[in-house]
């Protein structure tokens, strides 16, 4: 309808490798009137998308930039070395840089890693993707070290791949601006770092209601009200002085004539 005001909406970023489906799944059960737009980023480009405000938050690979970003770590992944099923490697269940040092290893630009210095021999080009190193170990060109996550998103019946156990790791982490932190952002939060649907953290929570005060029954003064039909004990407030009640002291017994 013209003139309405939009749906609520929340854009979530995330690069390859991310499966965010678990909490998305939270989300739409949690936020049913809040749809939740998915976005698929190069990782090298979702600090871009975040600052330009084409999405409120993203899943990110660390290091991002703390000035600028604030950022919850989420996991970190195995490396492994992504490799032919008849490579001489996987006959080991896990293998290290120096069993590499006579391969071929590709070093693509997109490369999430943070590599002082890749292990094998260097390739006379570097592929401009990790897609496209892929199908160059496919060739037997030679060999690619990546997140597992990657290896995984990237498989191929004829490749197949090993921890690689001396190698960087890849963190993944929630980032969004840290000048924009809305209760949308805060709700997302909550989800990943599962708290429970009733948590108020991160939100103003509600003043609580005042309590009803408590009729008392007894009086405030004066000692308790006696009992209907009971008759008070000697030396009560309520027997002191009171008419027509007996004296507290005895008399001489009468002389019977």
């Amino acid at each position: 309808m013209t003139g309405s005001p939009a749906s609520p909406s929340f854009r979530l970023a995330y690069v390859p490798g991310v499966t965010p489906g678990k909490w998305v799944r939270i989300w739409q059960e949690r936020l049913p009137d809040v749809r939740l737009e998915l976005i698929a980023v190069p990782a090298a480009e979702a600090s871009d998308v975040l600052r330009a405000g084409d999405a409120d938050a993203a899943l990110v690979r660390l290091p991002v930039d703390r000035t600028v970003f604030s950022a919850i770590p989420l996991y970190t992944e195995t490396t492994v070395v992504v490799v032919p099923k008849d490579h001489v490697v996987t006959a080991a269940d896990e293998v290290s840089a120096d069993d590499l040092a006579d391969d071929v290893v590709l070093h693509p630009l997109d490369d999430v890693l943070d590599w002082e210095q890749p292990p094998g021999q260097p390739a006379f080009e570097r592929p401009a993707t990790t897609e496209d190193a892929v199908e160059l170990v496919a060739a037997g060109i030679g060999l690619l070290v990546v997140p597992q996550s990657l290896a995984r998103l990237h498989h191929r019946k004829d490749l197949t791949y090993r921890p690689l156990v001396d190698a960087p790791q890849s963190g993944v982490a929630l980032a969004w601006p840290e000048d924009a932190t809305t209760d949308l952002v805060e709700d997302f939060i909550g989800i990943v770092r599962g708290r429970t649907p009733n948590s108020t953290r991160g939100r103003t929570k509600p003043e609580p209601e005042p309590r009803p005060e408590r009729k008392r029954t007894d009086q405030k003064a004066g000692g308790r009200k006696p009992t209907p039909g009971k008759t008070p004990r000697r030396g009560s407030g309520a027997a002191r002085g009171s008419t027509g009640t007996q004296s507290t002291r005895r008399g001489k017994p009468r002389r019977r004539s």
